[in-house]
């Protein structure tokens, strides 16, 4: 009787082990529908995943192959491509109606700074999620415009950023590129406080981070770029071009729009 008794005990257990095994393997396909469905329409731009992976025991996500594509009228292929995402995850929250994130690193993502006088990828898919959002105060609740936040909600403990790149494409300014490190980006306490913020608010936050250090970055490297030009042209014994007037002058306005 107690031989019975034990194999039942541990076919359950093998049964619900699986059970958890094939939950997991759904969830990040689940997930993985749900970024590249409504992540355009938030963003307005095409999002794409490669792989999530999910463990339920663990709590733990693994996102592989994130790329945020241009709005239109850009030329470069993406603004934002990221190799790998690792997420922590209570695996308890998930039936609550705020889920809990310990922490998400993501990892050397390459950040494709297209611009011009009349603006920059990044502001202009920045621009679409507050479009999308509506104004948001601390807490993530909406103050005016766009849709009351909705469904379950999202406390992220802490979120990091490291090893990125910016790489930089200038139009109408003699086609200056370059490419610069990424400052690391560390925010912390998202929707602790609260009830939570959406994932739309996230979105939100993190872009803002991104689009405010790469710009700083890429008016330092524009700066420099003038500053090297105006310094060649001199020394041949030519007065300074338009287009590095330009460049020089404008630096601080350039990717404010």
């Amino acid at each position: 009787m107690k031989k019975i008794l034990l194999r039942v005990v541990i076919g359950a257990l093998a049964l619900i082990i699986i059970g958890i095994f094939i939950v997991g393997l759904f969830l990040g396909d689940i997930v993985k529908q749900g970024v590249q469905t409504v992540g355009p329409k938030i963003a307005g731009v095409d999002i794409k995943l490669n792989h999530v992976g999910f463990s339920l025991l663990s709590g733990s996500v693994n996102i592989k192959g994130l790329v945020v594509g241009n709005p239109e009228g850009y030329k470069t292929p993406e603004a934002i491509s990221v190799g790998t995402v690792s997420v922590s995850v209570k695996p308890g929250s998930l039936l609550s109606d705020k889920v809990v994130i310990p922490s998400i690193h993501v990892e050397a993502p390459e950040i494709t700074l297209e611009g011009s006088l009349h603006g920059n990828n990044l502001s202009k898919i920045l621009d679409n999620v507050k479009a999308a959002t509506g104004s948001t105060d601390k807490s993530g609740a909406a103050t005016s415009g766009g849709e009351k936040p909705s469904g379950k909600k999202l406390e992220v403990d802490d979120f990091l950023i490291t090893g990125g790149k910016i790489h930089l494409s200038i139009t109408g300014m003699g086609g200056k590129s370059a490419t610069v490190p990424l400052p690391e980006i560390h925010l912390t306490d998202l929707g602790k406080n609260s009830g939570g913020i959406t994932a739309a608010d996230l979105t939100k936050r993190v872009l803002e981070a991104i689009t405010e250090s790469a710009t700083k970055a890429a008016a330092g490297a524009l700066t420099d770029i003038g500053k090297n030009a105006a310094g060649l042209t001199k020394e041949a014994g030519q007065s300074v071009s338009n287009a590095t007037e330009k460049i020089t002058k404008g630096i601080g306005n350039l990717f404010k729009k």
